[in-house]
């Protein structure tokens, strides 16, 4: 097995892109909650009419952001991952010291 591991651009201030991953075009939406104590928290809809496929998803360290719904065919594992601590994103290091990866495992 071999993993594909791609980093989404994104900086700490919140945002609204279309990207591709695994070959499907989605619009991700990234804003800070400071109403549940500050968070960043993650929607995902589709990229040409910006139709809900997903909406507020915390953004925490640790786990497959993905992970319950992979009912709904993403193609991979969308990871925050921190290089020195499992702290969550702040206000001010998403993006730097926090990143956001795609990660598609290929079966070989």
């Amino acid at each position: 097995m071999t993993l594909r591991i791609f980093n989404i651009p994104i900086s700490p201030n919140p945002q609204t892109f279309n990207i591709t991953l695994a070959n499907r075009e989605y619009r991700l939406t990234i804003r800070w909650n400071a109403a549940i104590e500050g968070g960043w928290q993650l929607d995902i809809a589709t990229a040409d009419r910006g139709e809900p496929i997903l909406s507020g998803i915390p953004v925490v360290t640790g786990v497959d952001l993905l992970g319950p719904y992979e009912y709904l065919g993403f193609g991979g594992a969308l990871v925050c991952y921190s290089g020195s601590s499992d702290a969550d994103p702040t206000f001010e290091n998403l993006g730097a010291e926090n990143e956001l990866l795609f990660v598609v495992k290929d079966d070989e």
